[in-house]
């Protein structure tokens, strides 16, 4: 049976105004909106689903013009091309730097960390920008790539490697916006690592600068002498073995000074997921101290600001311990329970939180362990909190 086409008249497209789709046949339609507004569109299938290609305005677009235009759209299918997509590319393919900004846009506000946006931007910004910035994402190759990357791959490899992720993060999503359609030429796995020498080979990996478990007792004695909730804070979170943006984030609604268990909700966890901290008697008397009047446990600038993490590096500063970070005492609470305790490995790495890339391990820890870690947390406590010079210092 032949379909039926040019079932429309013009008078019918003038005079129509019940809401709906009015075919005009093989394809070509005349929708009509709620507000009023007619337009003409152009149905098909892709993919094994219903695509819609719009055809411009009835008021601008007669119903010869419109004809015209399926017939073009018509001549693409038969092709083998997608409407959709020819359209995006007779409009011009957007550069590196838009797709850079529209994939920070749609991803920032899942990210825990605000200032990771502010990363992103400025390590495209300093480093690909310059290079590909203006390149249509689609001619983006390997040579692009390389001319980014080989002049600080042995110099600066840490932020290389960065900069490599988000490059090929962005031409990934592009990909998917179909915007190109080639391989990811910033792709390291069987690719680019047969062009850079790897990263181990180049640069050694930056830890956090930590202080020795032994020296703890005497400087958590000196820390509590200091004035001021920056001082408070860092004990606490030395006390917790936390991560600095997660004592920093602590909100009163979080914590339970009843069964003295401290929860850190995912979406601050590095692992995004819940954390239930338990929390020595010392950690129990620095909350008590505080006024339960503010948002945050420890305040900035303002009652509805967290503390800045700079507030932390100025105590050490003052301690004479500038060659230390806040971070690293993660490392001097590892150490310390590998060197002076039986802890099980299992009970110490979920005391920080670490993720367990061990699939046995991983299923072996499906509980929290909260009392075997308050047992780890109190005997970190008593030993940050010894006499200095004692028989265990």
């Amino acid at each position: 049976m032949v379909r039926q086409i040019n079932r429309l008249t013009a008078r019918t497209v003038a005079t129509v105004k019940e809401v709906g789709r009015y075919a005009d046949g093989n394809g070509l339609y005349l929708s009509l909106s709620k507000n009023g507004g007619k337009r003409w569109v152009f149905l098909y299938r892709s993919a094994g689903r219903i695509r819609e290609k719009g055809l411009g305005s009835a008021a601008a677009v007669s119903l010869k013009d419109a004809r015209l235009k399926a017939d073009e759209v018509r001549k693409q299918l038969s092709a083998g091309l997608d409407p959709i997509n020819e359209g995006r590319k007779s409009q011009g393919v957007m550069t590196f730097a838009q797709c850079a900004k529209a994939y920070i846009a749609s991803h920032e506000a899942g990210w825990s960390n605000p200032k990771h946006a502010d990363q992103w931007r400025n390590t495209l910004k300093t480093y690909a920008e310059p290079v590909i910035g203006k390149v249509p994402v689609n001619k983006v190759d390997v040579s692009h790539i390389m001319n980014i990357l080989d002049p600080i791959w042995r110099t600066k490899t840490e932020t290389a490697s960065r900069v490599r992720g988000r490059i090929e993060s962005i031409l990934d999503w592009a990909a998917v916006k179909k915007y190109r359609s080639s391989e990811n030429p910033a792709r390291l796995k069987g690719h680019l690592d047969h062009l850079l020498p790897r990263r181990q080979k180049v640069a050694k990996v930056q830890h956090h600068p930590a202080l020795p478990y032994k020296d703890i007792p005497a400087f958590m004695a000196d820390l509590r002498t200091r004035e001021g909730t920056g001082a408070l804070a860092l004990e606490f979170t030395i006390l917790t073995a936390a991560r600095t943006n997660e004592t920093l984030g602590a909100k009163w609604d979080e914590i339970d000074l009843e069964s003295k268990v401290w929860t850190v909700p995912a979406d601050r966890m590095k692992a995004r997921v819940l954390q239930a901290q338990p929390l020595s008697d010392r950690s129990i008397e620095i909350l008590k101290s505080l006024s339960t009047d503010t948002e945050y446990v420890f305040p900035g600038n303002g009652d509805n600001n967290p503390m800045s993490s700079m507030s932390l590096l100025a105590v050490l500063k003052r301690m004479n311990h500038s060659d230390i970070t806040t971070h690293g005492f993660r490392s001097t609470f590892r150490d310390w329970a590998a060197e002076t305790t039986e802890f099980p490995n299992e009970v110490v790495e979920m005391a920080l939180a670490h993720t367990v890339k061990n699939k046995a391990e991983a299923a072996y820890r499906r509980g929290n362990m909260l009392d075997r870690r308050r047992v780890l947390m109190d005997a970190w406590s008593d030993y940050c909190s010894q006499p200095v010079g004692s028989p265990d210092d």
